[in-house]
């Protein structure tokens, strides 16, 4: 039950990025591989992995961003400009199925860092354009001396459940983009100046008109559309009338856990199309269900 694009191997070598030497040495040394990318998409993983090439052949025409040493060896990423996370294929959706698990994870930091520099090439505090610095894990502004990160943005997941044992049943959502059939825990932003058991409460009560209460926490997953943190969460109600916020959900239905395990077995007659397996609303299901 291990989230999708957690677990890569990754030694992100963080005490190199401070260290400028270091970092023009693991350029250079003949080992250093470059991740295989076309503007965000990993190119020939649909055979099952990552692709990588030697740097010292790689025609680089732009910065890189050192991801860290994967068996010893340094890993890098071309830092693209123009690229947009936004733009996702059945193609790209197949390669991370393909790929392991590890190698998934190692895939979503790369996408979500190349992301944040196209996007945030200039300083948000004074608009001048900003340099690549710590390895490619910031942007400097050399006008106003800001420094600037990669930022994560958490959203909460979310199965509101009413009943017990198994006569629980989860309250899924399914949203006008999802293929037909499919359906998926609700989820939404934190918003500024609440917890994460507020934002479940809030996002279930705007969506579908559910008040909840004794909030666990379940998994999280980074989510590199662009980049997100996932937090799965699942909260107890004690009355399951709907009122469905239509802008938000196309649909919203209670599923019992006979339900959800025939979803999760893919049986033809179950209730609804899960989520794919890489997505945490699946593993949510799987745990819920292990509960």
């Amino acid at each position: 039950m291990t989230p999708g694009f957690t677990g890569s191997l990754l030694d992100r070598a963080d005490e190199a990025r401070h260290d400028e030497t270091k970092v023009r040495a693991m350029r250079s040394d003949p080992e250093a591989l470059l991740l295989e990318m076309s503007g965000l998409h990993p190119t020939g993983a649909e055979q099952g992995t990552l692709g990588w090439t030697p740097l010292k052949y790689a025609e680089v025409r732009t910065e890189l961003a050192l991801l860290g040493r994967l068996d010893g060896t340094p890993r890098f990423v071309a830092l693209e400009r123009g690229v947009s996370a936004f733009r996702r294929s059945p193609e790209l959706f197949a390669a991370i199925t393909a790929m392991s698990a590890e190698d998934a994870g190692t895939y979503a930091t790369a996408r979500s860092l190349v992301d944040w520099h196209s996007r945030h090439g200039f300083c948000a505090n004074c608009g001048t354009e900003t340099m690549v610095f710590r390895a490619g894990w910031g942007r400097a502004c050399p006008n106003c001396n800001a420094e600037h990160f990669p930022r994560v943005d958490p959203v909460v997941i979310m199965l509101a459940q009413h009943g017990e044992g198994e006569n629980a049943r989860v309250l899924v959502g399914r949203q006008p983009a999802f293929p037909p059939g499919r359906y998926s825990a609700l989820a939404g932003f934190l918003e500024p100046g609440e917890s994460i058991e507020e934002a479940v409460a809030r996002e279930l009560k705007e969506e579908a008109g559910v008040s909840v209460h004794s909030v666990r926490y379940m998994a999280s997953q980074p989510w590199p559309f662009p980049s997100q943190l996932m937090i799965a969460c699942v909260g107890m109600t004690d009355d399951d009338a709907l009122i469905v916020d239509h802008t938000e959900l196309e649909e919203a239905l209670w599923v019992s856990r006979d339900g959800v395990r025939a979803s999760l077995a893919g049986d033809p007659d179950a209730p609804f199309l899960p989520p794919p397996p890489y997505a945490i609303a699946h593993t949510l299901f799987s745990m819920w269900v292990a509960e």
